[in-house]
């Protein structure tokens, strides 16, 4: 778990769930990035790290093996509102959420801090307005979750 306060956007905010896209965020073209396996399994000491996935190239139950992580594989169809769903049953309040398709919209609106990563698979721009935070790769982004006080800095009012 991971407290701060954020002054002017969250008084008092508790993220216990980490809840990740895969494709684009965690992975290009099926392939989990280099070095995140470390990472992963160090942040799930601190939250419960669910991973959602329309699994496009097949491969993400192979590619997170060895992962302290939940994967879930949602149905394609409607896959935005099936990851919103997901995130409700979590009680959004407490999740913090990276994504970069457009189908992670829902998602990255209704956690409590929604991130998007603009990597080389690029990212959607109706999800870029949907974000609370923009980070330039997958491994910035999770560093925020390892320096809170970064999350204060950009989104305090």
């Amino acid at each position: 778990m991971i407290s701060l306060t954020i002054p002017g956007f969250n008084d008092h905010l508790t993220i216990e769930h980490l809840v990740l896209d895969f494709n684009g965020t965690l992975a290009e073209d099926g392939k989990l990035y280099a070095g995140l396996r470390e990472i992963l399994n160090d942040l799930a000491k601190k939250v419960t790290i669910h991973i959602l996935t329309g699994n496009t190239f097949g491969t993400a139950e192979e590619e997170l093996k060895n992962i302290a992580c939940k994967v879930v594989a949602l149905p394609t169809h409607q896959l935005g509102k099936e990851k919103e769903k997901y995130l409700q049953r979590l009680n959004p309040d407490t999740v913090l959420s990276i994504g970069n398709g457009r189908n992670d919209c829902l998602m990255l609106k209704a956690a409590a801090i929604g991130v998007i990563v603009v990597q080389r698979e690029g990212a959607s721009a109706e999800a870029l307005m949907a974000a609370d935070v923009i980070c330039p790769d997958i491994f910035s982004a999770l560093e925020l979750l390892n320096h809170p006080l970064r999350l204060v800095a950009t989104l305090r009012n």
